[in-house]
């Protein structure tokens, strides 16, 4: 208990920067008054136990505020579980743009592309993919990569303040991070996205590293990898170490997390919100946060919350290697994230468009095996162990869902793609500003979930 025990001194400056914040707009809709008075919000339920869902209790928790959080399976158990565990401000940008529509139908139909989409009648999966296709132009990625920068500079501080809070688990500097190139001609594309994240005001630093250097930084990269882009300033961590330090903490506080608790309904009330579990029992709280991944809509959608959120699902595995890269390495034309983790080499990829219950495809997994197995020296890819498939919560414009709906004590925070991990504390410590203050602060304007 005491080792999550936040001091006075740290809890009041914590307390501070949550309720202090930058501009604010009215989370009302336009009606002039805030959702809540400010000190009235004393209880509030978090429903889903990932990092989106866990941060918003931590940084509840630092307010005094009483958190439950209701969890149909376990903590962690969703897309936290197996993914990368990048912490890359550098390279968080909405997944729809140009390139994507240049990648093609005919790829995206292959069962060993990188990018997967099984045929099949899916009225909703055909809405979400069409409204994908008409946000892939250069304008709208501008406009959503703008929105993104002021939460991407504020992301790896969110995690200094869970460390400062107590928090076991560490971030480690990804020293190097590579993004790594069959020839130079295929790193053109990054430098060239990297350039554009740059222009709209994010803060990344980058170089183009080619020929024998390549291997001077990872000697696990064989002859075929002939150049590479070294991206600084970026961390990752290990996925279900972090998640379960994190759910420690909350509980270490007070707070309760309730696992296999299955939320079917909200019932908003004068002054607080009912929520109803399977086999009809009852809470009540003064506000809920909806942080259910890709499942959101099921909850989300009474509420005014119009939007899809399809699962753009991703398959991870780990292997035994000879020696262990330095740091992350990333292959972009294979869509392969590779990760040191606890001495084994987690390889993560794909993005599958089916459902999320669906059961895992082995020939996903024999894709990415195929795809950087020339790639890498001393890595054993036929000894897999955690094989899994999780849903990334993907949004058609690429822009998170955060924020109050139209019932002001029932709020979002979803949609995040594949960067729920690396921005999942700023958004719960953003989402705990806007219950405590009841105003949303600035950086979450561009993604109300009523847009």
């Amino acid at each position: 208990m005491a080792a999550y025990r936040v001091s006075s001194a740290i809890r009041s400056m914590a307390g501070n920067y949550i309720t202090s914040g930058s501009g604010m707009t009215d989370q009302t809709g336009g009606k002039g008054t805030p959702a809540f008075v400010t000190g009235s919000v004393r209880d509030v339920a978090v429903v889903g136990a990932g990092m989106i869902g866990l941060s918003t209790a931590w940084f509840l928790q630092e307010a005094g505020v009483q958190v439950t959080v209701y969890e149909r399976h376990h903590a962690g158990a969703g897309a936290s579980w197996g993914n990368a565990g990048w912490l890359t401000p550098g390279l968080s940008a909405p997944l729809p743009e140009p390139a994507v529509l240049r990648y093609g139908l005919r790829a995206v139909l292959s069962a060993r592309s990188p990018v997967y989409l099984p045929l099949r009648a899916d009225r909703e999966l055909w809405r979400f993919l069409l409204s994908f296709a008409a946000n892939s132009t250069t304008g709208r990625w501008r406009r959503g990569m703008a929105a993104y920068v002021a939460v991407n500079e504020r992301c790896l501080e969110a995690f200094d303040t869970l460390a400062a809070g107590g928090m076991t688990a560490t971030t480690t500097p990804a020293d190097p991070f590579l993004a790594c190139f069959v020839r130079e001609r295929d790193s053109r594309g990054l430098l060239t996205e990297l350039k554009q994240i740059r222009d709209a005001g994010q803060d990344v630093a980058f170089r183009p590293v080619n020929g024998w250097r390549i291997r001077s930084l990872e000697p696990v990269l064989t002859e075929r990898v002939g150049a590479a882009v070294q991206i600084f300033g970026q961390r990752y961590l290990h996925p279900p170490e972090f998640i379960r330090s994190l759910a420690d903490a909350v509980r270490a506080r007070g707070g309760r997390i309730i696992e296999g608790a299955d939320v079917t309904r909200l019932q908003p009330e004068a002054a607080g919100v009912g929520v109803i579990c399977r086999p009809g029992q009852q809470h009540r709280h003064d506000a809920v946060v909806i942080a259910t991944g890709a499942v959101f809509g099921e909850l989300a959608a009474r509420f005014g919350v119009r939007r899809p959120v399809q699962a753009g699902r991703g398959y991870s595995f780990s292997v035994p290697v000879e020696r262990m890269p330095a740091g992350p390495l990333y292959f972009p034309a294979q869509r392969v994230a590779c990760t040191p983790l606890n001495g084994r080499l987690r390889v993560a990829g794909m993005m599958e468009f089916r459902r999320p219950g669906d059961e895992l495809d082995p020939r996903r997994i024999a894709a990415i095996v195929d795809a950087v197995r020339p790639l890498l020296h001393g890595v054993d890819l036929d000894e897999r162990c955690d094989e899994w498939v999780g849903s990334r919560p993907c949004t058609p414009d690429g822009l998170p869902l955060i924020g109050a709906t139209a019932a002001p004590r029932v709020l979002v925070a979803g949609g995040h793609g594949m960067w729920g991990i690396a921005l999942g504390p700023i958004t719960g410590q953003l989402v705990a500003q806007a219950i405590l203050k009841g105003e949303t602060p600035a950086e979450l304007a561009p993604f109300d979930p009523l847009r």
